[in-house]
């Protein structure tokens, strides 16, 4: 059973670190190396393998931005964890997760802080980091390349919203969750559906960039996809990034279903495994954990935060009546820079549903086209029916926030621009901004980071049937 990282006993740490030490301790060319397993990630995720056996040598693969992304680095994780087990000769050994989800768990695990354990190196450190988050700081799940400065409490309540937004309100479908339709043939910088799932744009990516050093011209190592397996910190935080497809499975709400096409079943990967053998596996084999045998430890009596950190439905009073000044979308020519703010009025597709039909589909907002620089770590919000009179910013404890779209670095793809897109559900926050009625939405974009060259093709709003 994978255990939380701030509940770890004295023996599963030590453990741990002599598994990673025995890694480190390996010749760099050997398959099981800790040098060898973080380039797993950088071949996969920067252009190392192309798609020649399904017919398209030209093609490089990518298993980010799409519905790739949960099943990959669950294979990712599954064999890494088996070779740890053999190096320690453990058969039982199981990684750690980072249980970010949780207040105690926000901060980053304390065994990986401290460069030495009774003055021999610790083989959880890494030099790496944002030497300010380290230590005692709680991390910000919706980070944006500057600390908001944050007093705890608001922290806290603004992670667990996050967590929310990622698994219930932005995650309701299954290409909303797992991202968009990636097949052979795809290109990963003009892909034909390249939306980035809820988890991989939120949670998942904001950690990576609230570890990763500043100081450094990539943000290494956790800031970037080349760099990032050379923290072994990666490794506990897709641990329980993994966890999130767990969580959001067991909500069992309609919707929360893995892919059923064959094109995503019978996408496969190429790994070592723990005798240094290569083995091909596919996703179809990765959606049952009994069969992988391994699981996480839950305490079964405990209600997590986050599934009680809805946004709470907005006091009316406090709101502007109208927003008729802002143009409607057809009214806008695309693609639009996001080199500032960008408000439109969307039309919806249908008003005042009632409980029944809302059961059986999600409104979604969609933003197609988003055209960005794969160099630089990119990030903008999006804010949906913002009429507060006080004229304040909403954050993501508040009904108006939809969420944000968040990307690492590809440092090494030949194309230094791709296309993605993002969802967001809707059903959730009109109710909650008492908008339900409104023939249109209005959607705000704002540019956080490195946005001035990145441009949107296309915002609609859409009905996805869950049921």
């Amino acid at each position: 059973m994978r255990w939380p990282a701030n509940h770890g006993t004295k023996e599963q740490v030590e453990k741990y670190r002599a598994a990673i030490q025995a890694m480190r301790d390996l010749p760099d060319d050997h398959p099981h190396s800790f040098v060898s397993q973080a380039k797993i990630h950088c071949a996969y995720c920067n252009g190392g393998y192309s798609q020649v056996d399904s017919g398209f040598p030209d093609i490089d693969i990518q298993i980010h931005n799409s519905w790739l992304f949960f099943p990959f680095h669950r294979w990712y994780l599954y064999f890494y964890e088996r070779i740890l087990g053999k190096l320690i000769k453990d058969p039982e050994f199981a990684l750690p997760y980072w249980k970010w989800d949780e207040p105690a768990g926000m901060p980053i695990p304390e065994m990986f802080v401290p460069e030495k354990i009774y003055c021999e190196p610790n083989s959880l450190y890494d030099v790496y980091r944002n030497a300010d988050h380290i230590k005692e700081r709680i991390v910000d799940l919706d980070y944006g390349g500057t600390d908001r400065g944050l007093p705890y409490e608001q922290q806290i309540s603004s992670n667990l919203c996050t967590v929310y937004r990622d698994l219930v309100r932005n995650g309701g479908d299954t290409l909303s969750f797992f991202g968009g339709v990636y097949v052979a043939g795809d290109s990963p910088v003009e892909n034909n559906d390249p939306s980035v799932g809820s988890v991989e744009s939120g949670s998942h990516t904001a950690v990576h960039r609230w570890v990763g050093d500043p100081k450094q011209t990539n943000g290494e190592d956790m800031g970037n996809f080349y760099s990032a397996g050379y923290d072994p910190a990666f490794y506990i935080h897709h641990a329980n990034v993994d966890r999130m497809w767990k969580l959001w499975k067991d909500l069992r709400l309609p919707g929360h279903v893995e892919p059923t096409e064959p094109d995503w079943l019978n996408a496969s990967y190429v790994f070592y495994d723990e005798n240094e053998e290569l083995v091909r596996v596919c996703n179809k084999d990765s959606v049952n954990l009994d069969k992988l045998k391994y699981n996480y430890v839950e305490n079964p009596n405990e209600v997590s935060l986050w599934r009680k950190s809805r946004p709470v439905k907005r006091n009316i009073d406090l709101q502007v009546v109208t927003t008729d000044d802002v143009e409607k979308v057809d009214q806008i020519k695309f693609p639009v820079s996001l080199n500032k703010a960008l408000k439109v009025r969307v039309k919806r597709p249908t008003v005042n549903r009632s409980a029944e039909e809302k059961a059986k589909a999600n409104e979604v907002l969609v933003i197609n086209g988003i055209r960005y620089d794969t160099g630089k770590f990119v990030k903008f919000d999006v804010f949906v029916n913002d009429k507060l009179k006080d004229g304040l910013v909403p954050t993501p404890c508040d009904p108006e926030y939809a969420g944000g779209f968040a990307e690492l670095p590809h440092n090494d793809m030949e194309n230094m621009f791709m296309k993605s897109s993002a969802r967001f559900g809707l059903t959730e926050l009109l109710e909650d901004t008492n908008s339900d009625g409104d023939e249109y939405a209005t959607v705000t974009l704002v540019p956080r980071t490195k946005c001035d060259d990145l441009t949107i093709g296309e915002i609609q709003i859409v009905l996805v049937q869950v049921a």
